[in-house]
């Protein structure tokens, strides 16, 4: 899917400061060095629309992004080794469960892992959240392009049946591959939520 209009909407740091649901949201989930901002750019051909910076955990609060004007990427902040204080990491906690658990118009969440090293105890933790919540997701693998071919397809294998029944998409952000399946999820995830 090409995206023609992609622009930062809102940024919320407390609950008090989320923007006024409108669109359809897709949220975007994962630990700091993941790749987020990166893959949020490839998504949308702007190469500057999330920041990327080289110290990891630079993303503070929920980022809104809309597209083409008929839904919303939401930037999750990482998790992981983000070098920020416990408190601010409890605030993000507490912000990002409320989103994810009372936001009617989320219709998707898309929980990044690194094909390298595959879903670690975050994951499955939020994983298991989202389940209880009832908002579907999907596992996106992220930086494909650092694995060989043959290492790719067995690592990409293993994480498929860890993760079953959910499903598990390989991406770059480097060359684009994946990308085009990543859309057709979060629009399949979008027109699911609107029938019901």
């Amino acid at each position: 899917m090409k995206v023609h209009r992609a622009e930062f909407r809102a940024a919320a740091n407390t609950v008090a400061s989320l923007p006024p649901p409108s669109l359809p949201e897709i949220a975007v989930a994962g630990r700091s060095n993941v790749g987020k901002s990166s893959l949020l750019n490839a998504m949308t051909g702007r190469r500057g629309l999330a920041r990327t910076s080289r110290t990891p955990g630079c993303t503070r609060g929920l980022m809104f992004f809309e597209i083409d004007g008929w839904m919303s990427l939401v930037d999750l902040p990482g998790y992981g080794y983000a070098s920020r204080s416990q408190s601010e990491r409890s605030l993000w906690k507490k912000l990002v469960e409320h989103y994810l658990s009372t936001r009617e118009q989320l219709a998707g969440v898309l929980i990044l892992v690194d094909v390298r090293r595959g879903p670690e105890t975050e994951e499955a933790e939020l994983a298991g959240y989202l389940d209880s919540v009832g908002v579907p997701y999907a596992y996106v693998l992220t930086k494909v392009d650092k694995l060989k071919r043959s290492a790719l397809s067995q690592q990409t294998a293993r994480i498929r049946r860890a993760v079953a029944p959910a499903i598990a998409l390989p991406t770059s952000s480097e060359n684009g591959s994946g990308v085009d399946a990543l859309w057709r999820w979060m629009r399949a995830a979008i027109e699911t939520e609107a029938e019901e």
